[in-house]
């Protein structure tokens, strides 16, 4: 078997076997397939895509290219949340601690910026002295004793697709539904949460831009998640705008805190209580609604923000910028960004809004490049809302002045303004189960 014949059998449109997907991820693994060939597939799936047994294949794959995480230690119900991707998006912050704060357990893997994308990991780390490589024993202890912890990838879970994570991002190939899917339910079955919510996002700043093609991943993902047996409903959320008003690393970091103190942004409040509802009643707290109730009083009584506080500090991380969000550390420079017209935001591309944060310093244009964690972007303005000619409708911050033009550049060519105002879209879309 030779990966050229592969390559070139998928980029005749035809349908890979089960030993050929094999082949393939082991030699990603073993080092045996260049990245050069590894990246050329990744491109022939992206054009000619892959069937669902495909895919289930392909999933099963990275899922068996390393370890397995062993959570019989765990004494109670495990549930996990993962996210396709989105600008803004810093939900695993706030849903995990809440429904940790019921006693449910929490343990997360996340990952790391991909594309116009920020991630959960980069967004940790920008908390002084937090650890996400954290050694398993102390994960399992960590999660037993307080039920939320939150650590990056390790080199032993799903090595296949932390080498093809980082050749997506850097080949144009991330917004591949079955190379999505399977990296997605790959790790959540690597992982073995007993329940899984997937948010799946549709819009300008995600990587389904139709809700035809976002139901079609979360069916994807569901039925795969499914058939390995696992508790799992996919939410398809909205992502034409960004979630909240902060992108950027500290600055979400900050929206994620004040949310959990209860005077978070209403948009971001509303997804992150869905989420969390449907976390809770897959753990078997109640209906979603009864759930979405649970959600309130943990935020309004403070017991998510102390989970949260917890967290934290069992991984190392400076509790005081919790306790005070000012004292994060701050950009050199900010920069306004000034309406030149009247009328309101009909609309924002929101992977736009994502590669403007991303020209300040907030991710990674290529593999190996370092963060500005304080770099970002505040809104003052969003879609649906009136803007006066001369008025602010966003604030910069990065480190290095020289990118304020480009990113005020393509900010500004990202927002769309007219006389009349836009149709209100849903935040939530629908459910699939």
């Amino acid at each position: 078997m030779r990966m050229y014949d592969i390559i070139k059998k998928k980029r005749d449109g035809g349908e890979l076997s089960t030993e050929e997907i094999r082949y393939f991820i082991n030699g990603v693994t073993d080092g045996s397939v260049p990245d050069y060939q590894a990246a050329a597939l990744c491109m022939a799936i992206y054009f000619k895509r892959m069937s669902v047994r495909e895919t289930c294949d392909l999933t099963y794959a990275v899922r068996d290219s390393g370890d397995t995480l062993d959570f019989s230690a765990v004494n109670g119900l495990r549930v996990d949340k993962h996210s396709t991707g989105g600008v803004g998006d810093k939900t695993s912050l706030v849903v995990g601690a809440v429904v940790a704060s019921f006693g449910v357990k929490v343990a997360k893997i996340s990952g790391r910026g991909l594309g116009h994308t920020g991630g959960t990991i980069d967004k940790l780390e920008a908390i002084e002295g937090f650890n996400t490589a954290i050694p398993h024993v102390d994960f399992i202890r960590q999660v037993n004793e307080i039920g939320f912890a939150i650590v990056g990838q390790s080199g032993e879970l799903t090595p296949a697709d932390k080498k093809l994570y980082a050749l997506r991002d850097v080949t144009a190939t991330v917004d591949s539904m079955p190379l999505i899917a399977a990296s997605i339910m790959g790790k959540k079955l690597a992982v073995g949460d007993d329940c899984i919510v997937l948010d799946v996002k549709t819009g300008s700043g995600s990587f389904m831009k139709t809700v035809e093609d976002s139901v079609a991943l979360a069916r994807l993902m569901v039925d795969i998640g499914k058939n390995a047996g696992k508790k799992i409903v996919a939410l398809i959320t909205d992502m034409d705008r960004p979630l909240g008003y902060a992108i950027g690393n500290s600055l979400e970091v900050i929206e994620a805190v004040d949310t959990l103190k209860g005077h978070g942004p209403e948009d971001f409040t509303e997804v992150c209580t869905y989420l969390a509802a449907h976390m809770l009643s897959l753990a078997g707290k109640g209906s979603v609604d009864d759930c979405k109730k649970l959600v309130a009083q943990s935020i309004a009584d403070g017991s998510a923000f102390e989970k949260l506080k917890q967290m934290v500090k069992a991984q190392g991380g400076d509790v005081k910028l919790i306790d005070d969000t000012a004292n994060f550390k701050k950009a050199n420079y900010s920069h306004k960004v000034i309406c030149a017209n009247r009328g309101y935001i009909c609309k924002s591309d929101t992977e736009a809004y994502g590669l403007a944060s991303l020209a300040l310093g907030a991710g990674r244009n290529a593999l190996g490049d370092k963060i500005d964690y304080s770099a970002g972007i505040i809104l003052n303005k969003k879609t649906g809302d009136f803007v006066e000619e001369g008025e602010e409708i966003a604030t910069l911050y990065s480190n290095d002045k020289s990118s304020f033009e480009r990113a005020e550049k393509i900010l500004l060519s990202a927002t769309e303004i007219k006389d009349s105002k836009p149709e209100e879209e849903p935040l939530i879309y629908c459910t699939v189960e």
